[in-house]
């Protein structure tokens, strides 16, 4: 039997640490480097409801939505990451997210 994937590994460990925020994020992050966008819309929602303060899910999740079309969705998500990175004093982040709240337009 050959080796596991990555994204199989992680999965295996998010199985024994469902509430572990960084791996939820790398298999997020997984699915968006095998174009499976929908898949990582999920693994990002599911982040943020387990951990709101986790900014860089935030970003992430909003470009997903944005290559998913789903604008309105995206902007709500960008809005609220601003405010969670502002909160949290991570004034980079909020200033990544406010320009790709800025290319989707109102």
């Amino acid at each position: 039997m050959g080796q596991k994937s990555r994204k199989e590994q992680i999965e295996e460990m998010l199985a024994l640490e469902p509430g572990d925020s960084f791996l939820r994020y790398g298999l997020a992050m997984e699915y968006v480097s095998a174009g499976e966008d929908e898949q990582a819309a999920r693994q990002f929602a599911e982040l943020i409801a387990r951990d709101p303060d986790y900014v860089p899910a935030y970003l992430q999740a909003g470009q997903t939505l944005i290559r998913l079309g789903q604008d309105e969705e995206a902007r709500q998500i960008l809005q609220t990451g601003i405010t969670t990175a502002s909160r949290k004093g991570d004034e980079h982040a909020a200033g990544e997210m406010m320009g790709f709240l800025q290319a989707i337009g109102d």
